[in-house]
Formats: C-alpha cells, sequence, structure tokens
C-alpha cells in the first residue's frame, strides 16, 4: 500500500512501512519485483475488526484458538472470539501468524487472482468484479494487503463493507416481514382446501346414497317389468311402473347434477392445490436466500443456483421491484434486463431486448395484454422461452430463476 498516512478510519492510525509510500506512488505501476503483501499485524488497528469479522467465521476462529491450546476454544461465545481475534491480530506473535495464514489459506483463490494487479486502479476493478460476484471476504482480505493498494482504495473498500453490514440487517427484516404474510396466506389457503374437502365428501356420500337408491328402483324396475308380463292387464301396475320410471328419471337428473357439481369442487381443489405447490415453491426459495444471509457462523450458507452466462428479461412489474430482482438475478451469475411493459418505456424496445435475452419472464398481473402478447410472440419468432409469472414480486422471481438451474 502507499500514501495511507493520512487515512481517517480513526484517531492517530498507524501504518507500517508499506504504508507510508509518497503520493506518487500512489498511481505508479509496480515494475521489477512485486512487493510482498502485508500482512495482518501491519495494517492498521482499526482494519483489523472488520478484517476478523468479514474474512473469518467463528469455526475459523475456533480452530486458531484451539492450536493455541485455549481451554475455552470450543465453548467461549462469538462475541468473545472475535475480540480475542481483533486483539491478536495486531501481534506478530504465534496467533498473528495463525490467523494471517488462515486468512491467506481461505481467500487463495481471489489473492492469486488479485496478484495480476499492477496499479490501485487494477485493484479497484478486481475489488467490483469480487463485489458484484458477492465474494465480499476474499476480495476485502486481497485487496488490504495488495501492495499497489493506496488510501483511497482503501477507504473505499471499508466504507463499502461497512454499509453492506446495513443493508443485510435491512434486508433480513424485510424478508421475515414478508414470510411471515406468506405464512398466513397459506394457512388460509390450507383451511379453505380443507372446507373443499368436507365439502367433496359430503357430495361422495349423496352420490353413494343416490347410486344405491337408483340401484334399489332398477331392481324394482326389473321386478315391475316381470310382473307386467305376467299380469299384462293390470293398469294399476303400469301406472305404477310409470311413476317409478319418472321418479327415477328425476333421480338420475339429480345423480348427473351432483356430478357436474362434483367436477367443479374437484377442478376447484386442483387450482388451490396448484396454488398452494406454488406458494410452498416460493416459501423454499425465499428460506433458501435467508438461509444464505442469516447462516449461524461456521455453517456454510446454502449456494444460490449458477446462472452464469444467462441474460434474464422481466417485463412489467412495479417501478421500484426492478432493482431488487436485478440483485437476485445478479447474486446468481445471470445478466439482468427489464422493461416495464409500456408505461413509460416504449413497446418499440421489447425486440431488441427479447433478440438479447435468452428466457423472458413477465408477471401476469402486473402487465399489459399488449406488452404480454407482444413478448410471448417475440419469444417464439426467436425459439426462446418464456415464463408467466403468478404475481410481480420477488419471491416469484426468485423461485423461478431457481428452478431453471434444475433444467
Amino acid at each position: 500500500m502507499s500514501n495511507l498516512s493520512s487515512l481517517p478510519l480513526a484517531q492517530g492510525p498507524a501504518f507500517s512501512p508499506a504504508l507510508r509510500l509518497g503520493a506518487a506512488a500512489a498511481t505508479a505501476v509496480l515494475t521489477g519485483p512485486v512487493p510482498s503483501r502485508d500482512r495482518l499485524w501491519a495494517l492498521p488497528p482499526n482494519l483489523h475488526c472488520s478484517v476478523i469479522g468479514t474474512c473469518l467465521t467463528a469455526g475459523d476462529l475456533r480452530q486458531v484458538f484451539a492450536k493455541l491450546n485455549q481451554p475455552d476454544a470450543r465453548t467461549a461465545t462469538d462475541h468473545a472470539l472475535h475480540g480475542r481475534a481483533v486483539q491478536a491480530a495486531g501481534q506478530k506473535d504465534l496467533a498473528g501468524k495463525l490467523l494471517n495464514k488462515l486468512l491467506d489459506k481461505r481467500h487463495e483463490a481471489q489473492i492469486r487472482r488479485f496478484a495480476r494487479a499492477r496499479t490501485a486502479g487494477e485493484v479497484r476493478e478486481f475489488w467490483n468484479a469480487a463485489l458484484e460476484r458477492g465474494d465480499i471476504p476474499g476480495g476485502y482480505w486481497a485487496t488490504l494487503t495488495h501492495p499497489a493498494t493506496d488510501r483511497t482504495l482503501v477507504q473505499e473498500v471499508f466504507g463499502e463493507v461497512h454499509m453492506l453490514s446495513h443493508l443485510v440487517g435491512t434486508a433480513n427484516r424485510a424478508d421475515i416481514t414478508r414470510l411471515r404474510l406468506l405464512e398466513r396466506d397459506l394457512e388460509a389457503a390450507r383451511d379453505k382446501i380443507a372446507r373443499q374437502q368436507a365439502r367433496l365428501r359430503e357430495a361422495a356420500g349423496e352420490k353413494g346414497t343416490l347410486v344405491a337408491r337408483v340401484r334399489a328402483l332398477e331392481a324394482e324396475l326389473r321386478g315391475l317389468q316381470a310382473a307386467e308380463l305376467a299380469i299384462a292387464d293390470d293398469a294399476r301396475l303400469a301406472l305404477r311402473l310409470a311413476d317409478e320410471q319418472a321418479h327415477n328419471a328425476a333421480l338420475a337428473g339429480r345423480l348427473a347434477a351432483q356430478d357436474r357439481s362434483l367436477a367443479t369442487t374437484n377442478r376447484r381443489v386442483a387450482d388451490l392445490e396448484l396454488a398452494l405447490a406454488e406458494r410452498d415453491v416460493e416459501i423454499a426459495a425465499l428460506e433458501a436466500a435467508l438461509a444464505g444471509l442469516s447462516a449461524p457462523p461456521g455453517e456454510m450458507p446454502p449456494q444460490p443456483a449458477d446462472l452464469s452466462g444467462l441474460t434474464l428479461l422481466y417485463v412489467g412489474g412495479r417501478p421500484r421491484l426492478a432493482d431488487r430482482l436485478s440483485a437476485l438475478a445478479r447474486g446468481r451469475g445471470a445478466v439482468f434486463l427489464s422493461h416495464d411493459g409500456g408505461m413509460e418505456e416504449g413497446a418499440g424496445l421489447l425486440p431488441a431486448l427479447v433478440a438479447r435475452a435468452d428466457i423472458a419472464f413477465f408477471p401476469v398481473d402486473c402487465v399489459s395484454h399488449l406488452a404480454a402478447g407482444q413478448v410471448k410472440r417475440l419469444c417464439r419468432q426467436a425459439g426462446k422461452a418464456y415464463v408467466p409469472l403468478r404475481a410481480a414480486s420477488a419471491a416469484c422471481f426468485l423461485a423461478a430463476i431457481d428452478g431453471l438451474a434444475g433444467r
């Protein structure tokens, strides 16, 4: 690092010799033998907290302190371990060296990638790429310890990491609220299905009674027909037979009406089960995303679907939804394109967007019929897939794109 002597990260920070180079070195290209990367204890002390908290897990810290034979390495709280590690980070002793070695091992791939940088500007480009991929811990450690990193770049990455911690907390609270609303809707849907199934069982019971009655009447009718052959001159039996036939026809009509009602009920139950299955998929996608954001220390969070190389087009939806959907797509490696469905952006832009995309999405509850029809037509002409979404929500989109990986 160079020209970092006035970095406003804390009052009076102490820098290693590599951090006290003159201003002219801030933009110079590294030539000749590449200087070695900074060690953990050579960084300013006020960076140690963010490095330990961002680049290592509580499980990593327990591993280090277990190697140091500390008796409470497995039982101490995560906060206590964090404070102990921050204090050890500034010491060039066994604990500091173990922490530095573990950081290099955990983020070896990023360190090798950043090693190609020769200027602070190139280091910044590698940092932005790591930030885009979501590899914050490795990119942070590789940036802070790179010999070409200058004061300005350290300020930038420190500020971005600091703000990300706030954004993750806000996102967690919002997702928990949405999850509770989905759970409430799911419970209401299950109650409705239970009532439908009760009515279905009742209708099935009535049908069984009617079928038994029809069979009894048919048996009686056959008996009457036999009696009619035996006593053809008995008008009374003929009249009764006619009455029973009319009654049988009425029962058959009621049975047909019950069959139609039962078919309607079955279709409604099937629709409700389909809607419930879609909600379950959306809830599972949200739970997986939340698990990735709030995984307990030491546990590997679930990895999102890898959609690298795909370009996704989203047509319609509410104005402020596009940014959130774009973040979800980028977090899985996909390129995200959007069109508001004709509210402000012209329909003439859709052909070019469909041509760039691999697959198109549109929420059926928040897109014009004209835009939806145009997307379908353009996708069919180009031989590309399109996916109608149940609603204009992040949960529907998240479930849909996570489902792409399985196909």
